[in-house]
């Protein structure tokens, strides 16, 4: 069984056919997906996802890229958290590619989430993006390490991995592993140790060879582990229970509702 540890199945690519991805994704032996909350305004339709489906699961937080939105608080977020299957802060971080200027908002941001899941007890949803070295710089400032988390759809070096690794966090690898020109990702896929790792599709996004271009779901997880099986010359099956033990450890909560 695999787990798809970050999408967003409450975009509108998902509105109308939500059973058929459900199913789809028992065919392809995905057992549990993760759905991620970008907005507040939004965290709704994600949580009600979870509460809808046993094998889904919700985060509370708001992305990086989003500006002139309700800001979240640390007391909002905690209190979102408590929800049972709320299993992680996030996804939050830093994105300097996207946006330009005085990012010093998106800084704070990243900041309230990391208290917010200091005192909620959970564990963050990191994204981060031409922004590595602030990135682990506030991780660190902040205590990250006390709760741990994940780099979601990691694009970084090997050295960014190791140090995120260092701080108690998993690395998770979506589609883009698969692409032919993402040498160092696959090199970072080769190296990193296989307890420290997750897969993912950041579904609707990002859909993996032999998909690429086409709307992403949940069951196309299975070919970012298949790249990952024979990057490492080790079997499918390997992957697949390592990942989804490596998932149900960082995620406690999850585990505990199953």
């Amino acid at each position: 069984m695999l787990v798809d540890s970050h999408c967003h199945l409450n975009f509108p690519e998902f509105t109308e056919n939500i059973h058929a991805v459900r199913q789809l994704m028992h065919d392809s032996q995905v057992g549990h997906a993760l759905c991620v909350s970008v907005t507040l305004d939004k965290f709704p339709e994600v949580l009600k996802l979870a509460e809808s489906y046993d094998n889904f699961y919700a985060s509370v937080g708001v992305h990086p890229d989003y500006e002139d939105i309700e800001e979240p608080s640390v007391e909002a977020l905690v209190e979102l958290a408590q929800h049972p299957k709320v299993v992680a802060i996030g996804e939050t971080g830093l994105d300097y590619f996207r946006l330009t200027g005085d990012l010093e908002w998106q800084r704070m941001r990243f900041r309230t989430h990391i208290r917010a899941a200091i005192l909620a007890n959970k564990p963050l949803i990191i994204h981060t993006r031409s922004a590595a070295d602030d990135t682990l710089r506030i991780m660190q400032e902040e205590g990250a390490n006390k709760v741990g988390g994940v780099m979601h759809c990691f694009t970084e070096s090997l050295e960014v991995a190791l140090a995120a690794i260092s701080m108690g966090f998993y690395i998770s690898f979506s589609g883009i592993v698969t692409f032919k020109n993402a040498t160092q990702l696959k090199e970072v896929a080769q190296a990193i140790p296989l307890d420290k790792m997750l897969v993912e599709t950041d579904s609707p996004y990002l859909a993996p060879v032999p998909f690429r271009g086409k709307t992403n779901q949940p069951a196309y997880v299975k070919y970012v582990a298949q790249e990952i099986a024979n990057l490492r010359g080790i079997s499918l099956d390997a992957v697949m229970q390592a990942t989804t033990h490596n998932f149900f450890t960082l995620f406690k909560y999850a585990k505990l509702i199953n």
